[in-house]
Parts: C-alpha cells; structure tokens; sequence
C-alpha cells in the first residue's frame, strides 16, 4: 500500500390515546423535551446535538480515519447522548479532515444532513478498522488506476473500495445520492474551509475539544468527562 494512496489529499443524521369515558389525570407533567432528536449544521459547518441554549457546549473536531477519535466515539457516544438529551449540554462535531480517504468518508457522512449525519459517521468510527483494511488491501494496480482520476472521482472510488458507500445507504442514503455528494466542488470547498478554520485555532492533530468556546486538554473521555461536570453539564 504506497503512502500516496492511504493518504491522498484533498484538492482543495402517538398520540396517547384514552379509552372512552377516561380523563388524562389533571395534573400530569408535560414529557420533557429530548434534545438529542434536535441535530443542525452549524455556520461553522459543523452539526451540533441539542439545546442551542444549553449551559455547556462542547465541541469535538475530529477525523474520520483518526483511530483515536474512534476511540473516543465508542466511549463516549452514550454518555453524551444521555446529557444532551436533558437540555443541560451540546454537542457539535467538526470535521477536520487529514487525507483523502477521510475526504470521502466525511463526504458521505455529511450526505445524509443533520438528522443522518450522526447515525452515518458512528457507524463508520464503530467499522473503522474494517474499512481502512479493505481499502489498504486494495492491489496495486487498482492503486495506480484509482490515483489516476480526477480528486472528485477518485474519492467516489475510494468510498466504493471501502465499502462506505454501502455503510452510508443502511442510513438511507441513494448510491447517486452518494456519489453527488462525493463529487460535489462545492463539499469539497467546504472541507477545506473547515480544516483552514482548525487549523487558525491552533488545532493540529485529532480528536480536540473545546468547551464553551475554550480549548481544554484532553484527549480521551475519561479526560473530558470531569470538565464537562465542572462547567456544568
């Protein structure tokens, strides 16, 4: 597997119903809101989990290739669906994507928007491995015919390779879906503006963390967890 393949770069998510003669009780609580249903694409292009108001908003930039930022999904995933659900914190993921093979994968994740966007990137953290290894075994001369086409197709080819494009349809996104977004100039703009934006706020590997608007030190959620409690959430 040559190192210009792996890591080729970027050119540029009923109504209760009462039986007859039978009366709600008088003075039941409304069911609180579940704001881990509630998922939008930031300004920052980012797709943020839960209340826009709550007290602790935590931040993640992370890469989809980045083993480490699998890790922490796998970890973390529960507990933070669990906070944000009560209001109390937020949670956005920004994708800084660091190679090709990421482009494509973050491509296709980003395909399904805010209420699919979630769903398709932990499935692809949770079969990182799987992924990575078809598609570092890939021959030799498929490497050299892939490298071959234009960034936009060779992206679509690589998802292909890799079995992502399958991975990002149990998620209900259309193989042409797919492949506009994997060849879509314009998504491809956005990646980078995202990683020049990363990398402005001094972010230089993956996963980084920021809560309310802070860098904090910490690089897994054993270290995160006790400063998300700190500042409230």
């Amino acid at each position: 597997m040559t190192r210009g393949f792996l890591f080729a770069s970027l050119a540029a998510v009923a109504v209760l119903g009462f039986a007859p003669g039978l009366a709600a009780p008088a003075n039941k609580a409304a069911a609180a809101k579940d704001w881990s249903r509630t998922v939008v694409m930031t300004p920052e292009g980012g797709f943020r989990m839960g209340n826009p108001a709550a007290k602790v908003k935590l931040v993640e930039y992370g890469s989809l290739t980045c083993p480490h930022c699998a890790d922490f999904s796998k970890s973390a995933s529960g507990p933070i669906a669990a906070a944000v659900k009560s209001g109390k914190l937020s949670f956005e993921y920004r994708s800084m994507v660091l190679n090709g093979i990421d482009a494509a994968a973050t491509l296709l994740a980003r395909c399904g928007g805010p209420t699919r966007f979630f769903a398709i990137s932990g499935k692809m953290f949770a079969t990182q491995e799987q992924w990575l290894s078809k598609i570092s075994g890939v021959p030799k001369a498929e490497q050299d015919k892939t490298m071959a086409l234009p960034v936009p197709e060779r992206l679509a080819r690589v998802a292909e390779l890799g079995g992502l494009t399958q991975l990002a349809a149990q998620s209900g996104v259309t193989p042409d879906e797919a492949r506009k977004c994997l060849t879509d100039p314009a998504a491809h703009q956005r990646l980078g503006q995202m990683y020049e934006a990363a990398t402005a706020l001094g972010i230089e590997g993956t996963p980084a963390f920021f809560i309310n608007g802070n860098k904090v030190h910490a690089h897994d959620w054993a270290e995160l967890q006790p400063l998300i409690r700190k500042a409230g959430g």
